[in-house]
């Protein structure tokens, strides 16, 4: 499934390629950009590895990215855009892998047989780590309304993709236990592993703009998207200052996306925040 889903992700990159945002003339010509960056977020979110089955106990995990750098194994990011005119057409791809976040078990979910019953255990937690690893896709086309020499001014709408795969292992400084439904015993171990997969699709609607400063190569943008599906929520934004050059343009963004869900989805709440800084090259 991940193979044919990084290909598709390829293929897509190839077939639109990047996000771009002056115009430099207002012709019918195909432009293309291409922009390599690195984004260093932090990470902040809540999972429920569960629901848990019949007799069963799965944990709660918060998790707190507090030294970043030092977790962070790979980061892989692209964005890209075609346009013709005032059409625009526009991909991007990051791929994240952290490993040994500060991650603290928040609660126990037990199932007796009747439905979860949440039990805290905020004050038992004595070290837990988690990874995780995420693609995120996003595929948008739109269109330009204002288009000047100073300002432009675009509006789409798309899909968005998360694919996360979690792990978490936790310490607990005693055992957590509950009652079955005739009476008996339900623990959860105080040591443990527990590894969880989700699948998350979005649509999506958004805004983006560029405003040239003075007379010189400096720019400001900004870009905000909002959506859903099912029982997820996402939205995602971004501010920035760049400088044009012949080849294309480098820009400094702060950029931030978050997702909630809710029901009993693994990703309770998920958020990454950071700089993120790109060379963008047209075409």
């Amino acid at each position: 499934m991940r193979r044919h889903l990084l290909a598709a992700m390829l293929a897509g990159l190839a077939l639109l390629l990047p996000l771009r945002a002056f115009a430099q003339e207002s012709d019918d010509r195909w432009k293309f950009s291409i922009m390599p960056y690195l984004w260093l977020p932090s990470l902040n979110g809540d999972l429920n590895y569960g629901p848990p089955s019949s007799g069963l106990s799965t944990p709660t995990v918060s998790i707190d990215a507090d030294s970043l750098l030092d977790n962070l194994d790979l980061a892989l990011m692209l964005v890209g855009t075609v346009s013709k005119g005032r059409w625009i057409i526009g991909s991007d791809v990051i791929y994240l892998n952290f490993s040994d976040e500060n991650s603290s078990v928040e609660g126990v979910d037990f199932n007796p047989g009747s439905g979860p019953i949440n039990i805290s255990t905020t004050n038992l937690d004595a070290g837990t780590s988690s990874s995780l690893t995420g693609w995120v896709w996003t595929l948008e086309g739109g269109y330009t309304v204002v288009q000047k020499p100073k300002l432009n001014l675009a509006v789409l709408a798309g899909f968005r993709y998360l694919g996360v795969d979690a792990s978490t292992d936790w310490q607990l400084t005693g055992t957590v236990t509950g009652t079955g439904p005739q009476g008996e015993s339900l623990t959860f171990s105080r040591t443990g592993t527990v590894k969880q997969s989700e699948n998350i699709w979005a649509g999506i609607a958004a805004v983006r703009g560029d405003y040239r400063l003075g007379g010189g190569g400096w720019f400001t943008n900004v870009y905000a998207d909002v959506g859903g599906g099912s029982d997820t929520f996402t939205w995602q934004g971004a501010a920035g200052i760049g400088h044009t050059f012949h080849w294309g343009d480098i820009r400094l963004d702060y950029r931030y996306l978050y997702y909630s869900q809710g029901g009993e989805e693994l990703v309770d709440n998920l958020s990454f925040g950071g700089f993120a800084l790109g060379a963008n090259f047209r075409f």
